[in-house]
């Protein structure tokens, strides 16, 4: 793939739509007039990262159970043990009175693909029968990256409906390798040939 294509790929036009989508370009908006882009990210990374890993927090935001005074305190003593920007403070209290913590994590990764794009990278989805080890992880890396011209982001996920193979998605792209395919197609053919 030339680098004429890798500019192409990374210059696709992002489709952002709905909830989430509305909140990510607001935050990225102010944090890109602010120039505060990256702290901002660090800062939802962190965000994120507390979200997955702490089930009462993970509760806080997706009980409609849990008032919305109980909430906002919550969310409050959270921005302040981890001392986020006023930029995510305001970001975080906007969502929580608007009753919309439940969709942080799409925000979140809505974001994310903004920022992404912003910076030109190129993401790509890659799904496996198995786990990756760093060896295999490093070598699809470097694949992708002479196929784009570019560094890319990998994301991995595990399918072991796969049996074998992977499918990656490179932006718009998807490059579908994996053996429960290629028998689909095999049966596909045996029956117009049967």
């Amino acid at each position: 793939m030339s680098s004429e294509k890798a500019e192409q790929i990374a210059s696709e036009n992002i489709s952002l739509t709905g909830l989430a989508g509305r909140y990510a370009v607001a935050l990225f908006e102010i944090a890109e007039e602010e120039k505060s882009l990256d702290r901002v990210a660090d800062e939802l990374a962190g965000l994120a990262s507390f979200l997955n890993d702490n089930e009462d927090l993970q509760q806080i935001t997706t009980s409609p159970i849990i008032s919305l005074a109980n909430k906002s305190t919550a969310m409050a003593a959270l921005v302040k043990a981890a001392n986020f920007s006023k930029t995510v403070k305001n970001f975080i209290g906007v969502v929580t009175n608007n009753r919309r913590l439940d969709q942080l994590n799409n925000i979140i990764n809505e974001f994310n693909r903004m920022l992404s794009h912003h910076r030109g990278e190129v993401n790509a989805s890659v799904v496996t029968a198995y786990k990756l080890d760093k060896k295999q992880l490093d070598a699809l890396s470097k694949k992708l990256k002479s196929m784009v011209g570019s560094d890319v982001n990998v994301e991995t996920e595990v399918d072991e409906t796969l049996l074998g193979g992977m499918v990656v998605r490179l932006g718009s792209r998807m490059i579908d390798s994996s053996l429960k395919t290629k028998l689909a197609n095999l049966e596909a053919t045996m029956k117009e040939v049967g």
